[in-house]
């Protein structure tokens, strides 16, 4: 969360609340990464809150050092690869699982290459005009941001289920928005425009529940 300690830990909050009531709502093994996205996003902006709190103090002791670290894998080489598994295991449609999977090989690229970036270069995180910027000594590639928006947007946009394709378009929006108004703050702006979309997958699953229930009751 970009804005301070206290909106970091409630949108955690929010988010992993969110979760819970999104993990009994499950049907299906397959759709427990789904499922779990909330959560995960609830300990990304937990490790943010408490980065908050360390920075002030210690910005360059080692418990900043290892937030940051927790933080930036999540955001960079996580998501790329846990994302298009989510939205591969629960497409019906064999086409659109194909498209998936080729985000899938991008994703697992991506999320190596990124994993490794972060190894390599270590970043520092900063207070900068109420947001935390992570920045390292060198930017990445611009081809390499184009395929990490390959593999966690596109396939939410190619699914055959409609809250899944609007869960994609919540993502890509706040991809844009942050990358536009908050460009030196993005990885920490753009995760939280992430985990508002928990909202849309509690959507998804709560009307496929009661699309479950209508089945069951014909």
């Amino acid at each position: 969360m970009c804005f301070s300690a206290s909106a970091s830990f409630v949108t955690a909050g929010v988010t992993g609340a969110i979760g819970l009531v999104v993990l009994s709502r499950v049907s299906d093994p397959r759709e427990l990464p789904l499922a779990a996205t909330p959560l995960i996003f609830a300990v990304h902006q937990g490790i943010e809150g408490l980065l908050w709190l360390n920075l002030p103090s210690a910005p360059d002791g080692a418990l900043s050092k290892a937030l940051t670290f927790l933080y930036l894998f999540f955001a960079e080489a996580f998501w790329p690869l846990y994302a298009p598994i989510a939205v591969w295991l629960i497409e019906p449609n064999e086409k659109r699982r194909r498209l998936m999977a080729v985000c899938l090989v991008i994703g697992a690229g991506v999320g190596v290459y990124l994993f490794w970036w972060i190894l390599g270069h270590p970043y520092v995180a900063t207070i900068v005009d109420g947001h935390i910027v992570y920045a390292a000594a060198y930017r990445q590639p611009v081809a390499v941001g184009a395929a990490y928006l390959a593999a966690t947007g596109l396939p939410l946009l190619l699914s055959s289920q409609r809250t899944v394709v609007v869960l994609g378009a919540i993502v890509l929006a706040g991809l844009l928005v942050a990358y536009a108004f908050y460009w030196e703050a993005f990885i920490s702006v753009w995760c939280f425009f992430a985990a508002a979309a928990s909202t849309a997958i509690l959507c998804h699953f709560e009307w496929s529940r009661r699309r479950r229930l209508r089945t069951a009751g014909a």
